[in-house]
């Protein structure tokens, strides 16, 4: 895979771990920051040795967001211009919230605004202790974008919600871990290491099942008991007829680990 200037690339076994690269400006978001995640996740998607991704910031800061130096040339651009380029960044969140691997955001640090957008578009949270995040557009004043009121509304209570965008505060880690947001809190410096052993884990499984799981958890909210209902069947009556769960129930009856790694190689029985 190619690395960009503005997202580092390595690979740790079978997974990805990309960087947002901006380390001087809090890794603000670049111009070319964008259309580089998306080519990446492209490449991702059909790369059978790419088990899961991890997307972190270089340095000890996830992402400050929109870098304002850019932003406030967008005043000589029209409505639609506007419009237009906000799409970028609503683009790569959709691609973030539907890629069919899992991904597990690494927050050292804290992310605000966009950034926040981009850590709560992946599947996992990992974060440092004493990490700060923010809705803060309102200080500089604009409004939230990048989908964070709905993606925090998930999980927020609305006044939680409506206190953090019209005030700006910040809200911590700990915090967002009691509400469920942050999956894991970690000691400072170790987010990147967990978020790695993290996605590991989650690399050697059933990559068609995990897909649809993933699918299954992120509509739930928004679909009524009998629609998820039908939901469920139609993916169970996929998955009993893939070769994931003949593996699966073979390796439980055979007591031995399955080997789904396998599966996504296409490497023979």
């Amino acid at each position: 895979m190619t690395t960009f200037s503005s997202l580092l690339q390595r690979t740790e076994g079978s997974v990805l771990v990309l960087a947002i690269n901006n380390p001087g400006k809090r890794n603000a978001i670049a111009a070319d920051l964008y259309d580089n995640i998306r080519a990446t996740l492209a490449n991702a998607a059909e790369d059978p040795a790419v088990g899961a991704i991890v997307l972190t910031g270089a340095g000890d800061y996830f992402c400050a967001g929109g870098d304002l130096e850019l932003i406030s040339k967008r005043r000589e651009l029209t409505y639609e211009e506007r419009v237009e380029r906000l799409g970028h960044l609503h683009d790569v969140v959709c691609k973030l919230r539907d890629f069919p691997k899992p991904i597990v955001a690494a927050v050292e640090g804290g992310a605000a605004g966009a950034g926040f957008s981009l850590a709560l578009a992946c599947d996992l949270l990992v974060a440092s202790a004493g990490a700060a995040f923010s809705i803060a557009y309102v200080k500089v004043g604009l409004t939230p974008d990048g989908g964070i009121t709905g993606l925090l509304a998930q999980s927020l209570p609305r006044q939680v919600l409506t206190q953090l965008a019209l005030t700006g505060d910040r809200i911590t880690a700990e915090q967002l871990q009691h509400f469920g947001v942050v999956n894991q809190l970690v000691e400072a410096g170790q987010a990147g290491a967990a978020a790695i052993t993290l996605a590991a884990r989650l690399a050697q499984g059933p990559q068609q099942a995990l897909g649809s799981i993933k699918a299954l958890c992120r509509h739930a909210h928004e679909r009524s008991l009998d629609e998820q209902l039908e939901a469920e069947r139609g993916a169970m009556a996929v998955a009993q007829g893939s070769a994931e769960a003949a593996e699966g129930i073979a390796a439980f009856l055979g007591k031995r680990p399955a080997d789904f790694a396998r599966l996504r190689r296409g490497d023979p029985a």
